[in-house]
């Protein structure tokens, strides 16, 4: 999917709202254990129910790994089941990859064009080669981690070193490499105090933002600091939506948390395109 018609979409449905489906066999209704493929059949009846209240879906790949071949299945006929039946939605692969370049491309190979996943998360900590070869992809778009919204982020992310943060020069050292036209960034929200200097950096790309709803972001600073002219932001909620409830109409009660965020993504656009 090009940038322009997810910019489209954002604007016709008047939503940036990803929905991560991490999906815990533990958490799902209990009635949904008995089908062939329970994993499945919670991500249908989830992403039909939210489709048009939402831009994107961001399978994180460890919640399908952790069930081995089954679990890797039900993550091919859930991306198989976007594409066919609501190919206008952007679609995320939450992988968070990043290895030497002939690895490299063998994971894009595998996220691009096995699953035909529009975009895949990547780690930059081993540099541009690691990179490189996800960015190769037209019209495919590489998230980098950029700040994420954990603890462990002041570890490393944040440290200073000759007088930068590193994510900073992580910012300014992507923009140089081969491609960055097709590079998109992860930004937690809960660090949102962060946002206006990253967009000092990156004034045009997409931000994916996860971290909204259960760990404590909070969306109208998000778009104060991180909204642009064409919106350039993904906003993620995975559990707040998807585990809204546990009982047989889980699906409905998704949609209807899925909504709250809509109608006040859809406020927080036109407060910034009306001034």
């Amino acid at each position: 999917m090009t940038t322009e018609k997810l910019i489209s979409e954002i604007k016709k449905k008047q939503s940036f709202l990803c929905i991560g489906l991490d999906v815990d066999l533990t958490k799902i209704p209990q009635h949904l254990l008995n089908n062939e493929d329970p994993i499945f059949a919670f991500n249908k009846a989830i992403i039909d129910a939210t489709h048009h209240l939402c831009v994107a879906y961001k399978p994180n790949t460890a919640f399908y790994e952790a069930y081995g071949l089954k679990g890797w299945k039900s993550l091919e006929k859930t991306i198989t089941y976007l594409n066919e039946k609501y190919p206008e939605i952007f679609t995320i692969a939450d992988a968070k990859r990043g290895d030497i370049g002939n690895t490299s491309s063998m994971y894009a190979k595998a996220f691009f064009e096995d699953l035909a996943f529009d975009s895949v998360t990547v780690a930059p900590y081993m540099g541009k080669d690691s990179v490189e070869p996800f960015l190769a992809f037209k019209n495919k778009h590489t998230i980098l981690l950029a700040l994420t919204s954990n603890q462990g982020a002041f570890d490393f992310q944040t440290k200073t070193i000759d007088g930068k943060e590193v994510y900073k020069q992580v910012l300014d050292t992507s923009k140089t490499w081969k491609n960055a036209e097709n590079l998109m960034y992860v930004v937690g929200a809960t660090k949102a105090e962060y946002l206006g200097e990253i967009r000092n950096i990156i004034p045009d790309s997409f931000l994916l933002v996860p971290g909204v709803g259960a760990q404590g972001g909070n969306l109208q600073e998000v778009c104060k600091y991180g909204m642009n002219a064409s919106v350039g932001l993904l906003i993620n909620s995975s559990r707040g939506i998807i585990y809204a409830s546990k009982n047989e109409d889980f699906a409905e009660a998704s949609a209807q948390k899925a909504a709250l965020l809509q109608k006040d993504m859809a406020i927080e656009l036109n407060n910034y395109f009306k001034n």
